[in-house]
């Protein structure tokens, strides 16, 4: 079974902080993050765009770099400046591939970057510069009026070392999912370190893939509207999943299809999570309103599409397939 023990690993990380996209064409992106979903644009220059939400005062959350359609890194923000070289040092016991990126982002002066043991490119960061709040600027407010990046949703081809790599980095388990008795085995979990219901959820499938970046939008009427704009724009078929409910934390959501076939996932109505005594919630494989409470069933493209990621010297990092079957028969 799982082990929902928390462990302290001598470090403090605070939160999932931004994604790096690589993406073919900036303008297409800009207009599909930016003008129609509605991201702010904090910085920009003929490579990159920097983009956050309205209540973020960090620098960015999401990268759009130009290039091959990748995943460049998934960066977390922690608590302390020394918290950096804690963690490089716990990467070095294990081996791991580590490199310290200075002034490679715009707002960011050093970051720690690493190839962790999943295959998945991780930075860590302690200072970013601020930005603006916009949350308070209604006259400003556009598309689903998406408040911050809340979460990396990640395909790994073992569900259980998945989540205890991450268990070993401090993150707590919110919510999993496992396979029927007598041979339970972990299929999936959501984890977190901000008291919400994740930072990461570990899925199985082919991986190390990014399945997507969660945006978080300030009510379920924002999410509606994005479909509204999405089809009069005639970008309805960016429109893979939803929107519906999900079982598992309990979040309105809508998943939709970049134009370099990243995927990101607006959502809201999770819940609180940080009470020390908070217990997991534990799901069958085979209980169908744990992804889908209410909803169209997920197409097949939802559950075998994803995007690569990159390793830290730029180039794609090789898939294993999944040791479980990725999709029950039963799994709808």
């Amino acid at each position: 079974m799982i082990n929902t023990q928390w462990q302290d690993p001598g470090f403090n990380i605070v939160r999932a902080a931004h994604a790096e996209l690589f993406v073919r064409d900036l303008a297409r992106s800009r207009r599909f993050y930016v003008d129609l979903l509605g991201l702010a644009v904090t910085d920009e220059d003929a490579q990159t765009l920097y983009l956050r939400g309205y209540e973020e005062q960090d620098h960015h959350s999401l990268v759009l770099r130009a290039g091959s359609p990748h995943l460049g890194h998934l960066a977390f923000r922690v608590g302390r400046p020394d918290d950096l070289q804690k963690i490089e040092g716990f990467y070095a016991r294990l081996r791991r591939p580590t490199r310290w990126a200075r002034d490679e982002e715009a707002g960011q002066t050093l970051a720690l970057r690493v190839q962790d043991e999943l295959g998945f490119p991780l930075e860590f960061f302690y200072e970013i510069t601020r930005a603006p709040r916009i949350l308070q600027r209604f006259d400003q407010y556009r598309g689903a009026h998406i408040m911050r990046m809340d979460h990396f949703n990640l395909l790994v081809p073992d569900a259980a070392q998945g989540y205890e790599a991450f268990r070993a980095l401090g993150f707590r388990c919110s919510e999993y999912t496992v396979t029927d008795p007598p041979d339970a085995r972990v299929w999936a979990a959501w984890m977190y370190r901000k008291p919400g219901v994740h930072d990461v959820a570990l899925m199985n499938g082919a991986g190390p893939r990014l399945h997507h970046v969660g945006l978080w939008a300030g009510d379920m009427l924002s999410i509606l509207r994005a479909c509204d704009i999405l089809a009069a724009a005639g970008q309805a078929a960016a429109i893979e999943r939803g929107p519906g409910r999900h079982g598992l934390s309990n979040a309105f959501f809508l998943y939709l299809r970049d134009p370099d076939g990243h995927r990101v996932e607006l959502f809201t109505g999770d819940y609180y999570t940080g009470d020390p005594d908070f217990e997991p919630i534990a799901w069958s494989v085979h209980d169908p309103r744990r992804g889908t409470f209410w909803g169209h069933a997920a197409p097949v493209s939802w559950f075998e599409e994803a995007t690569t990621v990159l390793n830290l010297s730029g180039q794609v990092v090789d898939t294993s397939k999944a040791r479980l079957a990725e999709r029950p028969q039963t799994v709808t």
